[in-house]
């Protein structure tokens, strides 16, 4: 039997009390501790709850513990990994926040080609240290995204073109379940519920370990962004949907439509300006990506060009600035088909017209490996679409644009209902119809994440996510 441990949650307050949870040997944090705001707030700004409760775990057996705690005393559970979702899952009101944010530990089999993480780690550790053996796998765009919530959603990043979604690189995972039993699931043990965590968001259980697969990148890269006056757009985005078409697998592509951020690589002039940017990394040898990249970069004279060989990592941290936590931020998002000229039209319409110069749209190019895995083979869903785009609205906080870039959002996200073909689930927001849920993933698939979460959580213990509901709920 474990010997419960208190552990004091008031130790810098004015106030003494104690919170007991048997066999947690973590930090506990209540709203009488001076950590308190400091551990409740994500990188959502604009996302204000007060759970009653912190558990930031030091280990699976902390998570363990936490899980069967909630349970007992029938608390609402939020699960942290990374904190960094745009629809604020990981926080919740009046209940517990099991916090997996100082478990990022990161270890790599160079020989192997295999990485493992634990549940709080950020993509910036995991590329940190698989660089050191020149290997990475997919894993975002911004290096504070947090590894279990951008894989357990499915994973878009640069390298999904050649090597998969970052879910699709998933080998096994350690899980502590509904009822706190912590199971290993892979291929070989547990094959359902493997199959639902590769796409199927925080709705099976927490997450305390990751096993990856990885591949030769770096570490140096022939990567960065080509920028052209927002004036070439609508021209640019036609050239780019040829260029794209035939694209090689080896080259990701993001476009971003707004002002230029004021990134010391990018010239002062052009700071705040309105521009297409098309964001370029190749997952290959730098001199072939030079040459597949050429009739991009010398199409209608671009205001500058920044491709060129730079280390992985350091790219892969490269837009962090631009994102940091604690601005405003809200989302819409689809998934888009081939770009044909009436839907380049209505891009270049809404594109350009948020008042926060913070607000852009970015549309990340699909196709490649992404499309090679069968419909239903993992939990994502939508995987002939060609491309995800996001409309982004941002501002700082005290800045007065929110009402207005929400509804710039919700006007462009409107204009585009035609052309629609799913979503991405991790680009979902915290308002949105829990039927967008269902279309991120497609009838087929949908029914078969609903029969797992029944067998897994048949009382939806984890809810707090773009939810899927157990069968007869």
């Amino acid at each position: 039997m474990t010997t419960p441990i208190t552990a004091e949650i008031d130790r810098a307050s004015t106030k003494s009390a104690a919170v007991e949870i048997d066999g947690f040997r973590g930090r506990l944090i209540s709203a009488e501790h001076a950590d308190y705001d400091l551990a409740r707030a994500v990188w959502n700004g604009a996302i204000d709850r007060r759970p009653r409760l912190v558990a930031r775990c030091t280990g699976t057996a902390d998570t363990v513990a936490a899980v069967r705690f909630a349970r007992d005393h029938d608390l609402e559970i939020a699960i942290r990994g990374g904190g960094h979702n745009v629809a604020g899952t990981a926080v919740c009101d009046d209940g517990i926040v099991i916090d997996l944010s100082a478990m990022r530990g990161v270890r790599v089999d160079p020989t192997n080609r295999r990485a493992w993480a634990q549940g709080g780690a950020l993509w910036g550790d995991v590329d940190h240290e698989t660089q050191a053996y020149g290997l990475a796998t997919t894993g975002g765009i911004v290096s504070h995204t947090g590894v279990a919530g951008l894989t357990l959603g499915g994973g878009v990043g640069w390298l999904m073109r050649k090597h998969g979604l970052t879910a699709d690189n998933l080998l096994a995972v350690d899980i502590v379940t509904a009822d706190g039993e912590l199971l290993r699931a892979s291929e070989q043990e547990h094959p359902d519920l493997f199959w639902a965590l590769r796409g199927g968001g925080g709705n099976f259980g927490v997450v305390t370990s990751f096993e990856f697969r990885l591949h030769p990148v770096g570490p140096n890269v022939l990567a960065g962004p080509i920028i052209w006056d927002a004036t070439d757009a609508r021209e640019v985005l036609r050239f780019y949907r040829d260029f794209v078409r035939d694209a090689p697998d080896e080259l990701g592509t993001v476009v971003r439509f707004g002002a230029a951020p004021p990134l010391p690589v990018i010239p002062a002039d052009l700071h705040w300006r309105p521009v297409m940017m098309v964001g370029t990394c190749y997952a290959g040898p730098i001199g072939d990506g030079e040459q597949a990249l050429r009739p991009l970069r010398t199409f209608r004279t671009p205001v500058v060009d920044l491709v060129g060989a730079t280390p992985y990592v350091g790219f892969q941290s490269a837009l962090d600035s631009t994102v940091p936590h604690g601005w405003n931020y809200y989302w819409k998002s689809t998934h888009l088909p081939e770009l044909r000229d009436d839907l380049i039209d209505v891009i270049i319409e809404h594109a350009f017209s948020s008042s926060s110069p913070r607000s852009y749209a970015a549309m990340f190019h699909l196709k490649g490996a992404v499309s090679r895995v069968a419909e239903g083979g993992t939990a994502f869903g939508n995987r002939q679409a060609s491309h995800a785009i996001t409309l982004d609205a941002v501002w700082r906080p005290g800045e007065g644009f929110g009402d207005r870039d929400t509804a710039w959002a919700k006007g462009f996200f409107g204009a585009l209902g035609r052309f629609r073909e799913g979503v991405y689930v991790n680009f979902l927001g915290g308002d949105e119809d829990p039927a967008r849920v269902r279309e991120a993933y497609g009838e087929a698939v949908y029914d078969r994440l609903v029969a797992v979460k029944t067998a897994y959580d048949p009382d939806n213990t984890f809810h707090h996510n773009q939810n899927i509901r157990p069968a007869g709920s």
